[in-house]
């Protein structure tokens, strides 16, 4: 299904982007509107796909992962969506892309120690296909 994208309709995103959970009635004191419509326009955009889910901002740290870190994969153009099917099923490995640029395969990856980093790099490695694992240790989330 595909719409017509208004000017609230990305407000709205934006607001939900920013959290989820807050309420229809807030987010139509924000824009001018009632709340029928905030529910109208959220289950439009839910239907048509814009808004595919809801989720969670979690701190890994809080959490006992004490290493977040941005791995970068060179593959072999023929094995890139066996990798990629590989590493979805990775406990390690949080969120996921194809790319263009440097990398054909970035990874965010939740580890508890340096070691456990060190070992699944190692494992990264051995993948059939792959050809270099370029990781960076995250230093602080930004934004």
């Amino acid at each position: 299904m595909s719409i017509k994208v208004r000017d609230s309709d990305r407000e709205i995103v934006e607001i939900l982007m920013r959290d989820a959970r807050t309420p229809y009635t807030r987010i139509a004191e924000m824009l001018g509107v009632t709340e029928a419509a905030v529910r109208r326009r959220v289950r439009r955009l839910e239907e048509a796909g814009v808004i595919r889910r809801y989720t969670i901002d979690v701190d890994p740290k809080k959490i006992g992962y004490e290493v977040e870190a941005i791995i970068g994969l060179d593959v072999e153009p023929e094995r890139i969506i066996d990798a990629l099917d590989e590493l979805k099923a990775m406990r390690e490995v949080v969120r996921l892309y194809a790319a263009s640029g440097d990398h054909v395969i970035i990874a965010e990856c939740w580890l508890r120690t340096s070691d456990d980093l060190r070992a699944f790099v190692k494992r990264l490695e051995s993948m059939k296909g792959v050809k270099r694992v370029c990781p960076a240790i995250v230093l602080e989330r930004i934004k």
